[in-house]
């Protein structure tokens, strides 16, 4: 089977850099890395960088951005897509791990556990050492390196760190760009998964490590694209994901609740 692995990028360019190292660190089981840049000139003039996607007046297209590295990977002959967060630093054995599961189950959607790092020493993340530093989410399941879990919740599916079959892309017709900005894609995908008739599982042994970088806790410069795509998800799906950021910022007056279901933001 010939494995890509797709990361779509705005900035970040240090952490991708380290992204790289991280999977050559994986050999011959990587056959492609497949670089999409989002509104970001110098990243796309590299000369490995495989496609370039314009900003909307919305926001960055997360959504339409996966999408257009999947094709770029599967017009090169991948049969299995990983797909990986610009932040997220591959343990050498994820690309293989996930190509086995993907092969034995290609018609579930893979996930692995990913340990959010604290800041890098001075010089930087060790990368042969990264296995020392493993402590996935607590708030994900973490199977044990050997050791495979399926029939998961959808509502934790990620977009940080997955793979599937193309046969499975496919089926999911991938991420619904409607969704623009930040938030409520990936959960979106993960009712898809299941909605077509595929299976979700996590793998143990692909195993990821988010680099460190300064977050808004809740994000609150995302407050517009949530409360948007919370109601795209919600007209989908009948449920508003997301919610527990929605109530924080209802407290701090940023949104409203409206009728039916709707948030609103304060200026609406």
């Amino acid at each position: 089977m010939t494995t890509a692995v797709v990361t779509i990028a705005h900035g970040r360019h240090d952490h991708l850099a380290r992204q790289r190292a991280s999977l050559a660190r994986a050999g011959s089981s990587l056959a492609d890395h497949v670089v999409v840049a989002m509104d970001d000139p110098h990243l796309a003039a590299s000369d490995w960088c495989a496609a370039s996607v314009s900003t909307t007046p919305l926001g960055l297209p997360l959504a339409a951005a996966r999408n257009c590295g999947a094709q770029v990977a599967i017009d090169r002959g991948a049969t299995t897509l990983v797909f990986l967060d610009v932040d997220c630093l591959a343990a050498p054995a994820l690309v293989g791990a996930y190509a086995a599961a993907v092969a034995d189950a290609p018609t579930t959607v893979w996930s692995g556990p990913v340990t959010y790092l604290d800041p890098p020493p001075s010089g930087g993340y060790d990368l042969d050492a990264l296995s020392a530093l493993d402590s996935p989410h607590a708030a994900r399941p973490a199977p044990a390196i050997g050791e495979r879990l399926t029939g998961a919740d959808p509502d934790l599916f990620w977009s940080l760190s997955f793979a599937c079959s193309v046969e499975a892309w496919h089926r999911t017709g991938g991420f619904h760009e409607a969704y623009v900005g930040y938030g409520g894609e990936d959960t979106d995908f993960g009712r898809v998964v299941l909605d077509v008739g595929l299976d979700l599982g996590w793998v143990g042994a692909a195993r990821a490590y988010h680099q460190w970088h300064p977050v808004s806790r809740p994000p609150v410069e995302h407050v517009v694209d949530i409360v948007r795509n919370a109601e795209i998800f919600r007209e989908r799906w009948g449920t508003t994901p997301m919610l527990g950021w929605l109530e924080v910022f209802e407290e701090r007056g940023l949104v409203r609740r409206a009728r039916h279901g709707r948030w609103l933001t304060s200026v609406e």
